[in-house]
C-alpha cells in the first residue's frame, strides 16, 4: 500500500515509516497540512490530530477516498469524534504498538477490497439477471423450499431477490460438488442457504439430502421435472422462452450437459444420443464426466 504519514513529530513519523516499509508498504512523510495535500493518491493516511494546532480537516476532505487512521494523544470530540464524523475511518491512541497499527491497516485494506469486490459482483449479477422478473415473489413462504424451473437463472433471480428482501445473505452450495451434503449438514439452522443442482442426485441421495435440510433455512433449485413426491414446500417458476432465446451462447460442454439434464427422462438413451450426434457409449462417458445420474 502507498501510505502518507502526517505527523510533526519527525522521529515518530520516520519510525512508523521504517516499520511499515519492512513489510512492503511505500511510505511518505509530511509534517504540515500544506506538505500533506498533494495531487497524489494514497491507499491510507495516518493523520496526527496534533500537528502544531493546524486545521487538519482539509486533509480528511482531500483524501476522502483513502483509509484515514487518526494518531491521537488523547480522546475527545476534537481529536476523535468530530474527525470520524468528517470521514476518518478509525483512530489509535499514542503511544501504540506497531502491531496494533498494522492490524488496523490490514483490517481496513481487507474491508475496502471486499467492498469493491461486492460492488463488482452486484453489477455483474444485475447484468446477468437483466430482463428477468418474477411477479408476486413471496418472501413469507416456509423454508426449506424447492424451486422447480426450466431455466436456472429464474431460480437464481428468486434466491437473490429473496435474500435481498429478507435482508439475509445466503451461502451457496451446488450439489454437483463433492461433499456438498456434508457441508450443508454442518450449517446452522438459521443460516440462509441457496442450493442448486438437486437434479443430479440419485434417489438414495435425495432422501439423505431431504433429511439434511429438514430444519434448514434453505432454497433448493432443480431444472428437472420431478416425478416423485418431495416432502418440502415447492414452487414452480417457468420461463415461456427457451434458454436459447435469452441471448445466452453456451459452450459445447454446457450445451451437452444442459440437454442431458433436461431431456434424459424424456427420451431413451438411443434417441438422446442420436439427437446429440454421439454414440450411446459417448453419452455414458459424458454422464460420468458431468456426474449426471439418470433417474431409474
Amino acid at each position: 500500500m502507498k501510505i502518507l504519514i502526517v505527523e510533526n513529530e519527525i522521529y515518530l513519523a520516520q519510525s512508523i515509516a521504517a516499520k511499515l516499509a519492512e513489510i512492503g508498504h511505500i511510505c511518505e512523510v509530511a509534517a504540515t497540512v500544506k506538505e500533506a495535500i498533494k495531487d497524489e493518491h494514497y491507499d491510507a493516511v495516518l493523520l496526527s490530530t496534533n500537528i502544531n494546532g493546524q486545521d487538519f480537516y482539509p486533509i480528511i476532505e482531500h483524501y476522502n477516498d483513502s483509509i484515514i487512521i487518526l494518531l491521537v494523544s488523547y480522546i475527545s470530540n476534537d481529536t476523535v469524534s468530530n474527525p470520524l464524523r468528517a470521514g476518518a475511518k478509525d483512530y489509535i491512541l499514542k503511544p501504540f504498538m506497531m502491531e496494533e497499527l498494522i492490524r488496523k491497516i490490514d483490517h481496513f485494506r481487507e474491508f475496502e477490497q471486499i467492498k469493491k469486490e461486492n460492488e463488482s459482483f452486484k453489477r455483474y449479477l444485475s447484468f446477468s439477471l437483466k430482463g428477468i422478473n418474477i411477479e408476486n415473489l413471496n418472501t413469507k413462504v416456509k423454508l426449506p423450499l424447492l424451486i422447480k424451473t426450466n431455466y436456472q437463472k429464474y431460480a437464481d433471480f428468486f434466491a437473490f431477490e429473496f435474500s435481498k428482501r429478507v435482508k439475509e445473505p445466503f451461502k451457496f452450495y451446488s450439489l454437483s460438488e463433492s461433499g456438498a451434503i456434508n457441508a450443508i449438514k454442518n450449517e446452522k439452522e438459521s443460516q440462509l442457504l441457496y442450493i442448486t443442482d438437486f437434479q443430479v442426485l440419485k434417489k438414495s441421495e435425495r432422501r439423505l439430502f431431504m433429511e439434511t435440510i429438514e430444519n434448514k433455512s434453505a432454497l433448493v433449485s432443480t431444472t428437472d421435472s420431478l416425478e416423485e413426491e418431495i416432502p418440502i414446500n415447492s414452487i414452480e417458476i417457468k420461463s415461456d422462452n427457451k434458454i436459447f432465446d435469452r441471448n445466452d451462447i453456451l459452450s459445447i460442454d454446457d450445451y451437452v450437459k444442459y440437454i442431458i439434464l433436461n431431456y434424459q427422462n424424456k427420451f431413451p438413451d438411443t434417441a438422446l444420443a442420436k439427437k446429440l450426434g454421439i454414440s450411446r457409449k459417448s453419452l455414458w462417458e459424458k454422464r460420468k464426466k458431468y456426474e449426471i445420474f439418470k433417474k431409474k
